[in-house]
């Protein structure tokens, strides 16, 4: 029933391809225009609303990604290509309150917004051909994905941290961003026409251990910034390697190279603990 429904809206969406006077390019900036437009205006409304618009936002968002890849999306694609997109503007919206209430501060990180969207629109749509054939902007695509993947990534945590949750519901919020944000970046590795068993898997030791960090440093008198920008270099470091293994070519100095940058940020993180606050 839920196919049938699908493949009537998708022969409907084809029909209208025929007619559209937009080229896609075209429909990806006037998607980023309308979604940016968007997130300026949850700043107008009341405090009590603007969580909700959130979720509007979100939600907006992977409608209108889902409609402007809607020519080769299947199966699977829904998911993978779209969820981020999605994260990725409730990433932004989320830290958008977070900021002073000046516009002077809060129209560069629209613009900034606008940017990673519509890069963000060009790499799903890559990944959205490269899954049928071979396309020669894939490298560069993997690249923007792994960057937003990152911003994103730290976004939701910093945010997470930072309304000061006990252990147990940051561990439970980190792997609630996680797992659906590593899952798409290990497909994206390969774009195969199925989520296979090794992006599964990876997929849940990431989020495992990202969860089981966030947990521990819960306990620790660690500011929310570093603490943040630590787990999502794991994140960084768990994911690249992930990302090696899958490609066939996880080797050993890549390895002492990951964790070389990984090592250092929690240098960083335990000279900056303020450990009198423990006592």
């Amino acid at each position: 029933m839920i196919k049938q429904i699908i493949d009537r809206i998708a022969k409907r969406f084809k029909r209208w391809d025929r007619t559209q006077p937009f080229s896609k390019r075209q429909q990806f900036v006037i998607i980023t225009g309308l979604l940016t437009a968007v997130l300026m205006t949850t700043q107008l409304v009341s405090l009590d609303f603007r969580y909700p618009m959130v979720g509007v936002l979100a939600v907006l968002s992977y409608l209108l990604c889902a409609f402007a890849l809607r020519e080769d999306l299947k199966g699977h694609e829904w998911a993978t290509l779209l969820i981020l997109p999605s994260f990725f503007t409730a990433a932004v919206a989320v830290f958008y309150f977070l900021l002073p209430t000046r516009w002077l501060t809060r129209l560069p990180i629209a613009a900034l917004y606008a940017v990673g969207m519509y890069a963000l629109l060009l790499t799903e749509n890559i990944y959205n051909v490269a899954v049928a054939r071979t396309i020669a902007l894939l490298r560069a695509a993997h690249s923007v994905g792994f960057l937003l993947t990152l911003a994103t990534y730290f976004l939701l945590l910093q945010t997470i941290l930072a309304y000061r949750f006990p252990g147990i519901i940051n561990a439970i919020l980190v792997g609630l961003v996680t797992y659906p944000l590593t899952l798409q970046i290990l497909w994206a590795t390969n774009l195969e026409s199925y989520i296979g068993k090794s992006v599964k898997d990876l997929t849940l030791v990431i989020t495992v251990v990202c969860v089981e960090l966030a947990w521990i440093f819960a306990l620790w008198p660690v500011r929310t910034t570093l603490l943040a920008l630590f787990l999502t270099t794991v994140f960084y470091g768990l994911v690249g390697m992930g990302q090696q293994y899958l490609s066939d070519r996880l080797y050993k100095r890549t390895v002492w190279e990951f964790f070389g940058v990984v090592a250092i940020v929690f240098v960083i993180l335990l000279l900056t603990v303020n450990w009198r606050a423990a006592i």
